[in-house]
């Protein structure tokens, strides 16, 4: 299996440490550097040869997050790109992604979102932040239909079970599990499961007798 070589640019080391960990832990995917600023990124990242880059909007130094995307994507422009930031902010978004970034993430979304982000993009789609998705869409665009397997890890989250469990219901692992509940989040233009089940309520997706468990 091809596992997907990833770098984070973050000059927050404990932020940076705790998304390689969590990354780390997916037998798909590697963490193979950490970058504190955009100049010591452009320095390393031929050494260090990734498909994506998590990069910070934010950084000490002459260069932003903006910046650095620009030089590296001249540099290097086989690697993919996804923005991660505190806040969604049109400007840095529309200006992140003009510059050739594949992905935005918010930097509160949940593990599952960052995880499907970088699958996502890994796989050539670009990813936009759930939680920006729901402010341009909301109430226009229709939703992306699911799967029939994101369907059935939809209900058992409206029954209020665990990744384990429904790992073991339905015979996969629970890492299969995250992922499903990645894109159940991002196509319902969502950032938590809490709403996600609040969506499928009002679209018809989960009826009120999926949720006597909870």
């Amino acid at each position: 299996m091809k596992r997907i070589r990833i770098v984070i640019t973050d000059d927050h080391r404990l932020v940076a440490n705790s998304l390689k960990a969590y990354l780390d832990s997916f037998p798909d995917i590697e963490v193979v550097g950490i970058a504190t600023s955009g100049e010591e990124l452009l320095r390393s990242v031929s050494a260090w040869a990734p498909g994506i880059v998590l990069q910070d909007l934010i950084l000490p130094g002459g260069w932003d997050g903006l910046e650095t995307t620009r030089r590296l994507l001249a540099q290097c422009p086989g690697v993919r790109v996804i923005a991660l930031t505190a806040t969604v902010d049109d400007a840095r978004m529309a200006g992140i992604l003009r510059v050739g970034a594949s992905g935005y993430v918010r930097k509160d979304a949940e593990p599952e979102t960052l995880l499907a982000a970088i699958r996502y993009v890994a796989a050539g789609g670009t990813f936009v932040d759930p939680s920006r998705a729901i402010q341009l869409a909301r109430g226009s665009a229709p939703v992306e239909d699911l799967t029939p397997r994101e369907m059935e890890v939809l209900r058992a989250l409206a029954g209020g079970r665990s990744n384990r469990d429904i790992a073991a219901s339905l015979f996969v692992s629970e890492e299969t599990v995250k992922t499903h509940v990645g894109s159940i989040l991002a196509k319902l233009r969502v950032e938590n499961r809490a709403q996600a089940i609040v969506q499928a309520l009002k679209r018809g997706l989960v009826a009120l007798e999926d949720l006597e468990d909870t």
